[in-house]
Protein backbone atom coordinates (compact mmCIF):
# COMPACT_ATOMS: atom_id res chain seq x y z
CA UNK A 1 0.00 0.00 0.00
CA UNK A 2 1.49 3.03 -1.39
CA UNK A 3 2.05 6.17 1.82
CA UNK A 4 -1.06 9.04 0.81
CA UNK A 5 -0.12 12.69 1.33
CA UNK A 6 -3.34 14.71 1.96
CA UNK A 7 -4.32 16.47 -1.38
CA UNK A 8 -4.87 20.37 -0.45
CA UNK A 9 -7.22 20.99 -2.88
CA UNK A 10 -9.69 17.76 -2.08
CA UNK A 11 -12.64 19.12 -0.08
CA UNK A 12 -12.91 16.87 3.25
CA UNK A 13 -16.14 15.59 4.53
CA UNK A 14 -17.54 18.00 7.27
CA UNK A 15 -18.48 14.32 9.02
CA UNK A 16 -15.03 13.90 10.17
CA UNK A 17 -13.44 17.25 10.14
CA UNK A 18 -12.26 18.49 13.72
CA UNK A 19 -12.10 21.90 12.55
CA UNK A 20 -8.41 21.93 12.36
CA UNK A 21 -7.22 23.32 9.37
CA UNK A 22 -4.13 21.47 9.39
CA UNK A 23 -5.44 17.79 9.98
CA UNK A 24 -8.57 18.73 7.88
CA UNK A 25 -5.81 18.12 4.81
CA UNK A 26 -4.96 14.87 5.96
CA UNK A 27 -8.06 13.09 5.80
CA UNK A 28 -9.04 11.31 2.53
CA UNK A 29 -10.94 8.64 0.93
CA UNK A 30 -8.53 5.65 0.96
CA UNK A 31 -7.40 6.82 5.55
CA UNK A 32 -11.37 7.22 5.58
CA UNK A 33 -12.05 4.06 4.34
CA UNK A 34 -8.85 2.02 6.54
CA UNK A 35 -10.50 3.83 9.55
CA UNK A 36 -13.80 2.02 8.98
CA UNK A 37 -13.07 -1.26 7.84
CA UNK A 38 -12.59 -3.22 11.28
CA UNK A 39 -14.81 -0.94 13.55
CA UNK A 40 -16.67 -3.23 15.18
CA UNK A 41 -13.62 -5.81 15.83
CA UNK A 42 -11.79 -6.94 19.00
CA UNK A 43 -8.47 -6.80 18.55
CA UNK A 44 -5.18 -7.47 20.69
CA UNK A 45 -4.26 -3.61 20.93
CA UNK A 46 -7.41 -2.88 22.94
CA UNK A 47 -7.73 -2.77 26.44
CA UNK A 48 -9.34 -5.29 28.18
CA UNK A 49 -11.80 -2.77 29.93
CA UNK A 50 -12.48 -1.33 26.63
CA UNK A 51 -13.33 -4.83 25.21
CA UNK A 52 -16.14 -5.49 28.39
CA UNK A 53 -17.21 -2.18 28.21
CA UNK A 54 -18.12 -2.49 24.79
CA UNK A 55 -18.87 -6.23 24.57
CA UNK A 56 -19.91 -7.40 27.98
CA UNK A 57 -20.70 -10.87 26.29
CA UNK A 58 -17.01 -11.06 26.16
CA UNK A 59 -16.83 -11.66 29.47
CA UNK A 60 -17.45 -15.04 29.50
CA UNK A 61 -14.81 -15.64 26.90
CA UNK A 62 -11.99 -13.96 29.52
CA UNK A 63 -13.13 -16.60 32.38
CA UNK A 64 -13.15 -19.44 29.84
CA UNK A 65 -8.88 -18.83 29.61
CA UNK A 66 -9.02 -18.28 33.30
CA UNK A 67 -8.24 -14.56 32.76
CA UNK A 68 -9.41 -13.05 36.13
CA UNK A 69 -8.25 -10.01 35.19
CA UNK A 70 -11.55 -8.19 34.09
CA UNK A 71 -12.48 -6.35 36.73
CA UNK A 72 -9.46 -5.36 38.42
CA UNK A 73 -7.57 -2.11 38.07
CA UNK A 74 -5.22 -3.74 35.42
CA UNK A 75 -7.97 -4.00 32.60
CA UNK A 76 -8.32 -0.55 32.34
CA UNK A 77 -4.77 -0.25 30.71
CA UNK A 78 -3.98 -3.59 29.97
CA UNK A 79 -4.25 -5.03 26.24
CA UNK A 80 -5.38 -8.01 25.26
CA UNK A 81 -1.82 -9.13 24.13
CA UNK A 82 -0.72 -8.23 27.68
CA UNK A 83 -2.69 -10.40 29.20
CA UNK A 84 -2.45 -13.17 26.67
CA UNK A 85 1.25 -13.08 27.49
CA UNK A 86 1.23 -13.20 31.41
CA UNK A 87 -1.27 -15.95 31.40
CA UNK A 88 0.20 -18.06 28.79
CA UNK A 89 -2.07 -17.74 26.25
CA UNK A 90 -2.39 -17.90 22.43
CA UNK A 91 -2.88 -14.08 21.80
CA UNK A 92 -5.12 -15.04 18.22
CA UNK A 93 -6.90 -17.97 19.38
CA UNK A 94 -8.20 -15.25 22.08
CA UNK A 95 -9.14 -12.60 20.17
CA UNK A 96 -10.81 -15.10 17.87
CA UNK A 97 -12.96 -16.73 20.48
CA UNK A 98 -13.99 -13.19 21.83
CA UNK A 99 -14.48 -12.21 18.13
CA UNK A 100 -16.81 -15.05 17.27
CA UNK A 101 -18.66 -14.50 21.16
CA UNK A 102 -19.69 -10.89 19.91
CA UNK A 103 -20.48 -11.87 16.63
CA UNK A 104 -23.40 -14.43 18.13
CA UNK A 105 -25.27 -11.30 20.32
Amino acid sequence: MKPFFPDPNRPVSPHISDGNSYMEGVYSREARKVCTMKKNEITEDMTIKEVIDKYPESAMVFMKYNVGCIGCLAASFEKVKDIATVHGIDVKALVKDLNLAVQKK
